[in-house]
């Protein structure tokens, strides 16, 4: 395993389920605010709302991008009041600062959230001083993974080299541009992932060619990597 990653200098993290256990549902936060606001939008009930929420969710890759196309929805009041939730229940992650730290190269994040969120994340896990930057939605231009031309992005601003890189994500999907453009693919999976608020087409493509590796304890797998 340590030689398929021989040569990588750049080591690029999903944030929510990837950096942080499955089984907080901190994502569930998330969502309940996503159909709540979806709701007061549109004037919709409640299942309703949840209803359009995954469609879109999974034809556009955000809910946020389904609500601006099909609705013209001002993205700023969206990010705002989704991402204003209780962070409380992440806890310091000494063992995957380690592991961090040990990598060898620089390490990137690439999220559909915000900044601030993910700042929020990092600050709470204390692992932020290990990250160059964060590229989030606004920085991808309002287009989510796994739309190729956020990867684009994303390369272009860090300039990062395919070739060099590595890739760690909880869906399967957003790894497919990335292991097309050469990257070292991981898939961040729970260890009991029917009891995780997941829906099953999210679950869906572990054992996709375009996955490389598939771990349940990512400070355990990056420790391996040395």
């Amino acid at each position: 395993m340590a030689h398929d990653f021989s040569g990588v200098d750049t080591w690029v993290f999903d944030l929510d389920n990837t950096l942080y256990p499955h089984h907080l549902n901190l994502w569930e936060q998330v969502d309940a605010r996503i159909r709540e606001f979806i709701a007061d939008f549109l004037k919709l009930t409640h299942d309703e709302a949840f209803r359009l929420q995954k469609d879109y969710y999974r034809r556009y890759g955000t809910s946020m991008r389904g609500l601006m196309t099909e609705h013209g929805m001002n993205p700023d009041d969206f990010l705002a009041f989704v991402h204003e939730i209780d962070h409380s229940p992440l806890e310091p992650n000494p063992a995957l600062g380690e592991a961090l730290e040990k990598l060898p190269g620089r390490k990137l994040i690439l999220t559909n959230g915000t900044r601030a969120h993910a700042d929020a994340v990092l600050q709470r896990l204390e692992i932020g001083r290990h990250f160059e930057d964060v590229f989030d939605i606004v920085a991808g231009e309002l287009e989510p993974k796994p739309l190729p031309q956020t990867y684009d992005r994303f390369l272009a601003r860090h300039g990062v080299e395919p070739v060099r890189a590595a890739m760690f994500e909880d869906l399967s999907r957003n790894l497919e541009v990335p292991h097309r453009l050469g990257m070292r693919t991981v898939l961040v999976v729970p260890e009991q992932t029917r009891e995780v608020f997941r829906e099953d087409w999210e679950l869906e493509g572990r054992d996709a060619a375009h996955v490389d590796h598939v771990t349940d304890d990512l400070a355990g797998f990056l420790m391996r990597l040395r």
